[in-house]
């Protein structure tokens, strides 16, 4: 177990007048998101880049139950691009907000520096409070169940951490260890009884048992492509999706790669035991996949190469972001359209009837609408002072 360090609140921008909307929004079925956006961070043709004098990282809070969704708060956080886009959770009220993979940026040793909590963001408070807990090793997929009563942490050195959530105290109880290497994303089965947790660098999805708050290794490992990534599970129940990152996603890997396709891989979490039925190709690095509330739709953010430098022949200017149907116990595809460049996480507004989409380098959400199968980009833009790297919906 670990305690809470520096319980302070940090500077926190609040809109005009959003801390009455916010509550106001509160007596409606509101459908909150949060984006997580790095600031210090700039990719300029496929190179990392850190400007001198950049924006501070922020934590986005989005009203998505009307059309375009609306900014509700913003707050200053530590948030970093690196790893997968599943590092910000919102309980299901959007009283409490937790947000992991922060990172500093030493510009005189020109140096990423990764820190190793995970920060408490009170979202009731005016302005918002921004707490820090330690939890011992750099946190990376954040999951909150649809209790709102409990969390997990995936982190980069093979652990999960277990957080207690009572308003707006949260506390860890306990630390699982399930692989020795990083771990990436992480989500809560629909009944709150299994969670699937992406083990990246050692291949393979594991899933955890859940009973009254305990959490264990099932010991039960599912399979995935390789450099399993973004994990996210249907409302009705019923499906799981993988995003499969390949070779890019390994540590260090040393070779030259020129966008080749990569992978996702559809997980039946109807009954137990939980069985991968299909892994199909998407365009390279799928960053971000999400799986619609009504389970019908899965949803694909794929760099397709514009993470590359241009002298790589596989190098493209945007993305795709593709719409796949589930039909039959088998994806389908039905429809893409192009992305943004190098773009992160994805998600569905809790109708099924769009898609959210993290433009990094454009430092811009964007907006999809699903019709029938078809994918179309609405042109709507949200646009934010950093470059938004991990987004999340309340547990659905």
């Amino acid at each position: 177990m670990h305690s809470f360090i520096s319980n302070r609140t940090r500077g926190a921008q609040t809109l005009a007048g959003l801390t009455i909307a916010f509550a106001a929004c509160a007596a409606h079925a509101a459908d909150w998101i949060v984006s997580g956006n790095d600031g210090k961070y700039q990719r300029v043709e496929g190179r990392d880049t850190y400007p001198a004098n950049p924006q501070p990282d922020t934590l986005t809070l989005l009203d998505a139950s009307h059309f375009p969704p609306q900014v509700k708060v913003q707050v200053e956080v530590e948030n970093g691009i690196q790893g997968p886009p599943q590092a910000v959770a919102i309980t299901p009220d959007a009283g409490v907000a937790l947000v992991g993979a922060p990172t500093r940026y030493d510009q005189a040793a020109g140096k990423l520096l990764m820190d190793s909590f995970v920060q408490v963001v009170d979202l009731r408070a005016s302005p918002p409070a921004v707490s820090r807990l330690d939890i011992g090793s750099h946190p990376q997929g954040i999951a909150i169940d649809r209790s709102g009563k409990l969390a997990l942490v995936a982190c980069v050195d093979g652990s999960v951490v277990v957080l207690s959530i009572d308003g707006n105290r949260v506390t860890p109880v306990d630390t699982l260890k399930i692989g020795q290497k990083r771990l990436a994303g992480v989500s809560f089965t629909h009944d709150a009884k299994h969670a699937l947790v992406a083990l990246r660098d050692e291949q393979g999805v594991a899933v955890l048992d859940i009973a009254d708050g305990h959490v264990t290794d099932s010991g039960v490992r599912l399979s995935s492509g390789v450099a399993p990534y973004t994990v996210d599970v249907s409302s009705d129940g019923k499906w799981a999706v993988v995003s499969d990152v390949g070779l890019a996603g390994l540590p260090a890997y040393a070779g030259k790669l020129a966008g080749d396709a990569d992978a996702i891989t559809l997980i039946d979490v109807s009954h137990e035991p939980f069985r991968s039925i299909q892994h199909f190709a998407v365009p390279s690095l799928p960053e971000g996949v999400a799986i619609s509330p009504d389970g019908k739709w899965i949803g694909v953010q794929a760099m397709d190469g514009s993470n590359l430098t241009p002298d790589n022949p596989g190098r493209h200017a945007r993305g795709k972001v593709l719409l796949f149907a589930i039909r039959n116990g088998q994806a389908v595809k039905m429809s893409e359209a192009p992305g943004g460049e190098a773009a992160q996480g994805i998600v569905f507004t809790a109708d099924s009837k769009h898609l959210i989409v993290q433009f990094n380098v454009e430092k811009q959400l964007a907006m999809f609408a699903v019709n029938g199968g078809h994918l179309q980009d609405t042109g709507q833009r949200i646009a934010l002072t950093g470059g938004p790297s991990s987004l999340r919906t309340t547990p659905r």
